[in-house]
């Protein structure tokens, strides 16, 4: 059984937190849960304070994974490369990410804050449920 896009996509704005996990310039894991939100390509949106560890990670290293959803014994492991857009990219991955949640202009709106884009390169779904499947995509 083939997994198709859009089944992926259903299920990450389904799951609006992710636990985003970076390396530091030493080497050293870190992770953090971070509020998400995807565009139609399968690309993550989130944001954070640019004195963050994930920011000053990503500067560093852009490779980044994502386990978003843990309920209903339902998972999604997603391995990305990110990057900060500029300029109209930015307006528009703002606008996506401001669309996907209630009340976000707010949050949105404080000081500080950089935005990273997530392309994926592997993405596994992972049912445990009394029907167990895994279902992998790969992107170039």
């Amino acid at each position: 059984m083939t997994i198709e896009k859009h089944e992926l996509l259903d299920f990450i704005r389904a799951h609006p937190l992710g636990v985003a996990s970076t390396t530091s310039p030493n080497g050293a894991p870190e992770a953090a849960v971070v509020n998400i939100a995807s565009t139609d390509e399968l690309e993550l949106i989130f944001y954070t304070i640019q004195t963050s560890r994930k920011c000053i990670n990503l500067r560093h290293d852009p490779r980044i994974a994502f386990v978003i959803g843990w309920d209903n014994e339902m998972t999604m492991q997603y391995e990305g490369v990110a990057d900060e857009p500029r300029d109209e990219e930015l307006v528009r991955l703002k606008n996506i990410y401001g669309a996907s949640r209630l009340n976000a202009e707010f949050k949105m709106s404080w000081p500080g804050l950089t935005y990273f884009r997530v392309r994926p390169k592997w993405i596994r779904l992972s049912n445990y449920s009394p029907k167990w499947s895994l279902e992998e995509m790969s992107f170039p």
